[in-house]
C-alpha cells in the first residue's frame, strides 16, 4: 500500500468570542488541513496550526514544507513517508507533525482507537478581571462540570497578585487553579509573583518567562510557592531531560505537533514519568482534528486535565459527529472515529485545496 494523494486545505474557523495571550489574539483559527489517502482507499487527517509568535516557525514556513514534502511522500509507504519526515522535521516540526499524525490515523495507529466509553476532563480558559464579573464566571463554568481553570497571567506582577486572590477566593476550593504567563515575565518578576503566590488551589505556574530563558525559568522555579510547568521550551526528549535537572520545574506541558507523531509524543510522555515529573497534553488553538487526537492519547497515558479544548472555541465544528463534550470531560463513545464533515471543510475554505498526486 503507497500513499496517493495528499491535498492541503487552508481554513478559517472564526471563534466565539477572541482569545487572548500574552502576545497575541486570536479571532480565528486558520490551521492546513491534511488529507492523505492510499492505494486502498484508506484515508487520514491531519492539522497543521502554527501559532504566530509562538515559537520561531511560521505559517508560511509550515505551507511551503507541507507544499515541498507532499509530492516527495506521493508514492511511498507510509513508513517510508514517516521516515522521510522525520528526517526533515527540523525545517517545520509542525507541518511535518500534521502529515505524519494524517498517516497514522490512515494506518488506524492503536491509540487512536477507543475501547470503551471514556470520559476524559479538560479545563477552561478564565477571562474576567474585575470582582463581579469574576465570581460570575466561576459560578458559570463550575455549573458548566469544569473542575480545573487556567488563568493568563503576565502582564503586571501586582495587578496579576490581586486577580489571582480574588479568583482563589471566588473558587474556594471548588476547582484547581493553573497560571500561565506565556513568557510574559523576566526573570525578575517572575520571582516576584512567584514568591507572593498563596499557593492555596494553585497546582501549578506556566512558563513565566521567555522561551529561551532557561536560566531565568529556574530563577523562578527556586522561589516558587507552586510547581513550575514549561511550555514552549519542551519539544524533545533532550528539552525535556534538561527541564528534570531543574529543582522546582515539576511538569512538562508537552503538545502532538511538536513531537512528530503519537509515537514519539508517547516516549516524550513516558521520560517525563521516568524523571519523576508529571506531563500535562493540550493545545488550546487547535480545532477538532488534533484536539480529538490529543484526548485519545490521554485516555491512555494522562490523569489530570487535558488542555485540547480549542475545539470549543470556534463557532462552528468539523466533525460529522462533533467530539462529544459533557459536563466538563470530554466523552468518546466506544469505537468513537473522527470523520470529517465535507461540507464543513468547504464553507471554511480560505481558497480551493491543493492536491498532490
Amino acid at each position: 500500500m503507497k500513499i496517493e494523494e495528499i491535498l492541503i486545505h487552508q481554513v478559517s474557523f472564526p471563534l466565539i468570542r477572541p482569545y487572548k495571550l500574552s502576545y497575541r489574539q486570536f479571532d480565528a483559527f486558520e490551521p492546513f488541513v491534511i488529507r492523505v489517502r492510499d492505494s486502498d482507499g484508506r484515508e487520514g487527517w491531519g492539522e497543521i496550526q502554527i501559532s504566530r509568535g509562538s515559537s520561531e516557525e511560521t505559517p508560511e514556513g509550515g505551507l511551503a514544507y507541507a507544499r515541498e514534502h507532499a509530492p516527495k511522500i506521493v508514492g511511498s509507504t507510509p513508513e517510508e513517508a514517516k521516515a522521510l519526515l522525520r528526517s526533515t522535521m527540523a525545517a517545520s516540526k509542525i507541518s511535518a507533525t500534521g502529515l505524519i499524525t494524517a498517516i497514522e490515523m490512515m494506518e488506524g495507529h492503536p491509540m487512536l482507537e477507543v475501547a470503551e466509553e471514556t470520559r476524559i476532563p479538560i479545563l477552561t480558559p478564565f477571562e474576567s478581571l474585575d470582582a463581579a464579573a469574576i465570581e460570575a464566571e466561576v459560578e458559570a463554568r463550575l455549573a458548566e462540570g469544569f473542575r480545573t481553570f487556567k488563568l493568563k497571567v503576565g502582564k503586571d506582577v501586582d495587578a496579576d497578585l490581586e486577580r489571582v486572590g480574588v479568583i482563589q477566593k471566588a473558587i474556594n476550593g471548588r476547582a484547581d487553579i493553573r497560571m500561565d504567563a506565556n513568557r510574559g515575565f523576566n526573570a525578575e518578576q517572575g520571582c516576584r509573583f512567584a514568591s507572593a503566590l498563596n499557593p492555596e488551589g494553585i497546582v501549578l505556574f506556566e512558563q513565566p518567562c521567555p522561551t529561551e530563558d532557561w536560566d531565568g525559568n529556574a530563577e523562578v522555579a527556586k522561589v516558587s510557592t507552586v510547581p513550575i510547568m514549561l511550555d514552549e521550551p519542551i519539544c524533545s526528549l533532550a528539552d525535556i531531560e534538561r527541564a528534570g535537572g531543574i529543582d522546582g520545574v515539576m511538569l512538562c506541558k508537552v503538545k502532538l505537533k511538536r513531537f512528530g507523531g503519537i509515537d514519539l509524543l508517547s516516549d516524550a510522555i513516558d521520560l517525563i514519568r521516568e524523571l519523576g515529573m508529571e506531563a500535562v497534553l493540550g493545545d488550546g488553538t487547535s480545532i477538532e482534528i488534533m484536539s480529538w487526537m490529543e484526548a485519545c492519547i490521554a485516555q491512555t497515558k494522562l490523569n489530570n486535565a487535558g488542555e485540547f479544548n480549542g475545539f470549543l472555541k470556534p463557532k462552528d465544528r468539523l466533525l460529522k459527529e462533533p467530539l462529544p463534550f459533557e459536563n466538563g470531560d470530554i466523552v468518546l463513545p466506544k469505537g468513537y472515529k473522527a470523520e470529517i464533515d465535507p461540507d464543513k471543510l468547504s464553507a471554511h475554505l480560505k481558497e480551493a485545496p491543493e492536491r498532490f498526486a
